[in-house]
């Protein structure tokens, strides 16, 4: 190693260690950091016609249908909306009829939703493991026929079956057996049927592939273990389709808290307000009745709900097996 020296007065040398690198200014990023974000930006490249997309035709529909709801707007009779603040919720929660609303959507969800197609496309995505080739194609072709109907379709031909002259009615009459008025007498079951009926091949799938996925040696062991078939179905597959449980019943709550088609075909609603659910309610007061801002509040609540369900499902999936 080299030293500096230079001669002081009196012709005294005097000599210099080298001292410490000097640090980079502190305005300057580190190579390692500008490479990270140019990386960064190049990936979110692709996506970003998706993100400006979404923000434009959904987060911006949200975000002004958020602005409405706190306003008086209706579509006629009024020069100018004003705001009102929380106006609309309060009025909506005095309001006998939204609260039974609610009600109506959470026993339809459970019904249809969470007991219906959930249970029903498990069972048959079980049989269908067990059946002969013919079997399932048949059976496959049937329930997901009447999962691509449209929702009207599907609406008028569970009309048909539950009128007071329709199918259902005539199959007990040659039976011998009492018949009814369905959709008079029990409105919110017969929609919550016909949303089983034309949703459950949606289960179907998704539990036949979850399925598909368990190793035959476990299910093999287990039956050489002496284990019966609930047992292997609480203990072993179960568990082991958890997160497919969790993905399914999340994506068919959110879809069955906003059925209105399927219903409004069958019953519009009643009678009376009996089979009324929340996306019925709010198509009454912001288009029947013109009360766009009220109309829009009780969507917002709908919005709710659906993020609440929306929470608890997710915490679902984050639990591992």
């Amino acid at each position: 190693m080299t030293t500096a020296s230079s001669a002081g007065p009196g012709g005294v040398a005097k000599t210099s260690s080298p001292g410490p690198p000097s640090a980079p200014p502190p305005s300057a990023a580190p190579p390692g950091s500008r490479v990270r974000v140019r990386r960064g930006l190049l990936r979110a490249l692709p996506v970003s016609p998706a993100v400006v997309l979404l923000t434009l035709f959904l987060a911006g529909p949200i975000g002004y249908c958020a602005y409405i709801a706190f306003t008086d707007l209706q579509l006629t009779g009024q020069a100018e909306s004003s705001f009102v603040g929380l106006d609309n919720f309060r009025e909506a929660f005095g309001d006998e009829r939204f609260l039974n609303a609610v009600w109506l959507t959470l026993v339809f969800t459970f019904l249809s939703s969470i007991i219906g197609q959930n249970t029903l496309g498990l069972a048959l995505a079980t049989l269908m493991q067990r059946a002969s080739k013919p079997v399932r194609t048949l059976t496959g072709a049937i329930v997901v026929t009447a999962w691509v109907l449209p929702e009207v379709v599907a609406g008028f031909l569970l009309y048909a079956f539950f009128r007071r002259e329709g199918t259902l009615n005539a199959v007990l009459d040659a039976l011998h057996l009492p018949s009814q008025n369905w959709l008079f007498t029990l409105p919110i079951l017969a929609v919550s049927f016909a949303n089983v009926w034309r949703g459950t091949a949606f289960s179907m799938l998704v539990y036949s592939a979850a399925l598909n996925e368990i190793p035959k040696e476990i299910t093999e062991a287990a039956e050489v273990d002496g284990a019966s078939g609930w047992r292997r179905m609480w203990h072993i597959t179960l568990p082991m389709i958890r997160r497919s449980i969790g993905t399914n019943l999340m994506l068919n709550t959110l879809q069955t808290l906003s059925v209105f088609g399927l219903i409004w075909v069958m019953t519009r609603g009643g009678p009376g307000n009996d089979s009324q659910t929340l996306p019925l309610f709010m198509y009454e007061q912001a288009f029947q009745k013109s009360m766009i801002g009220y109309g829009t509040a009780v969507a917002l609540l709908l919005l709710l709900v659906g993020s609440l369900f929306s929470v608890v499902y997710m915490r679902l999936l984050r639990t591992e097996v």
